[in-house]
């Protein structure tokens, strides 16, 4: 294995390591009353920024509380992170290829995973409303976009990746690469 390629995995997973110390995700709501925007980051273990007035804005329209309490996943994400960055240093340093394969399908399977979570805890949130709520339309969800900005009633949400989780985007960028720069020179050698 080449070195380059061991500097990049060690490079990868100090970028990974970006998820203990800056949140992965941004949500961002603005509203009429909250022109200035109210946002709320997702780290890989709790919740900061402005949650509490959020949670107030969503109950008028009947969506549960956000507390970490509701989210295992917050309990878990840091070991699955350190389990990670561990097995990516040690195949920096073994020089196995089919490590650095197993390694980067492991990477890339937590991050298809995670966006899916995501979504399915939006979705949840956005589907399965207080039919008492103070505000409330027919066939009308609230649930707020997994990538990018969206619309409902007066109140426009943003979701992007955060610092971490442009880190963890380059991490799994950077392990898919590597494999597939591995496979190319295994194909010319066989070609050869």
């Amino acid at each position: 294995m080449r070195n380059l390629y061991k500097i990049i995995i060690v490079f990868a997973c100090g970028l990974m390591s970006l998820s203990f110390f800056l949140p992965l995700w941004k949500i961002t709501i603005w509203a009429p009353q909250y022109p200035e925007g109210l946002s709320m980051q997702i780290w890989s273990h709790k919740f900061s920024g402005d949650v509490q007035t959020i949670n107030i804005l969503n109950h008028y329209i009947g969506m549960q509380m956000i507390q970490e309490s509701s989210f295992p996943e917050l309990k878990y994400f840091p070991t699955v992170f350190g389990v990670l960055i561990i097995f990516g240093l040690v195949v920096a340093f073994l020089n196995s290829k089919k490590l650095i394969y197993l390694w980067t399908v492991s990477v890339l399977s937590f991050a298809i995973w995670g966006l899916y979570d995501f979504w399915k805890w939006e979705y949840n949130f956005g589907h399965n409303l207080n039919p008492d709520a103070a505000i409330k339309m027919d066939d009308m969800t609230y649930q707020p976009p997994l990538i990018g900005t969206k619309e409902f009633l007066n109140i426009q949400a943003s979701s992007w990746p955060d610092l971490a989780g442009y880190g963890f985007a380059i991490s799994v960028v950077l392990g898919i690469g590597i494999s597939l720069s591995l496979l190319l020179d295994r194909k010319k050698i066989v070609e050869n």
